[in-house]
């Protein structure tokens, strides 16, 4: 766990199931969030984890509106790395997310080991893609949600469906808590099974910040942002994504570590040129 490498901050400011109703500047067309990422990356931000929503405000994985998100913010926040995500959310297919991402070639992309590898029928399918991926030089991130996975994880490693090489994990805190509600804690069971060296948290709801802190401290770096938490520590609701983001930036340079650049997260995830 090198807690002396640069932080890297992903900002997830809006997600797929959220809108307006509960927070207003939600960011739910792609000008709101091209925005959002260029106020987050001020505040520290280097990677964004994009949502996209179709034009009645549903959650879309639709490669042409993934397009657009991708060339605004080629044109307008050309200084941050652009995570693309592929969560089902039930609506989607394991092969309609996979399709996506051949189809779209991003330099990024989040994929749920369990909707992308959900049974040992698709296993076969699943090592194709991920293959496909690493040829093509897009960046994988694999979100796990608890133990069973990082075991799930290691033993698609270990028979060959993944490849080893898979370096970067997203580890999801609180997805089974009652309401919703992480605890610092809950990064416990991940960390004591690391099975990477690069690794990111998030977590749901209000002790989001703190389960954060704890991650840094950890050697770990963050993902945070609407699509998992609302609150700032205090109860109150965040006037914006960017807050969210200000205070892990301010946390991490209190504890002496410093912010990654987006062309360091860059070199430090492998992600292409």
């Amino acid at each position: 766990m090198n807690t002396q490498q640069p932080l890297m901050i992903m900002v997830a400011p809006n997600g797929a199931r959220r809108n307006q109703s509960d927070h207003h500047l939600l960011p739910m067309t792609i000008e709101q969030t091209v925005s959002a990422a260029a106020a987050c990356q001020s505040a520290g931000a280097s990677v964004l984890h994009g949502h996209i929503r179709d034009k009645q405000g549903h959650h879309s994985l639709d490669a042409g509106i993934y397009q657009e998100l991708l060339a605004e913010m080629d044109a307008k926040v050309p200084d941050m790395l652009v995570q693309i995500t592929t969560e089902a959310v039930g609506q989607y297919t394991t092969q309609q997310q996979m399709d996506l991402v051949t189809k779209l070639r991003p330099k990024m992309a989040s994929v749920a080991l369990r909707e992308l590898v959900p049974t040992a029928a698709s296993e076969v399918e699943a090592k194709r893609f991920f293959s496909w991926a690493y040829e093509a030089q897009v960046h994988l991130q694999v979100i796990l949600y608890d133990a069973a996975d990082i075991k799930r994880l290691k033993q698609l490693q270990h028979s060959g469906v993944l490849p080893s090489h898979c370096a970067c994990v997203l580890y999801v805190l609180g997805r089974y808590r009652e309401n919703l509600q992480a605890q610092p804690k809950d990064l416990d069971e991940f960390v004591q099974s690391t099975n990477s060296d690069t690794w990111f948290a998030c977590a749901f709801g209000q002790q989001e910040h703190a389960c954060i802190a704890h991650a840094i401290d950890r050697g770990g770096h963050a993902r945070v942002g609407f699509e998992n938490n609302l609150w700032l520590p205090s109860g109150e609701l965040a006037a914006d994504n960017h807050i969210l983001v200000a205070q892990v930036a301010s946390y991490a340079q209190r504890q002496g570590r410093k912010l990654a650049s987006a062309r360091e997260a860059q070199t430090m995830l492998g992600v292409r040129y």
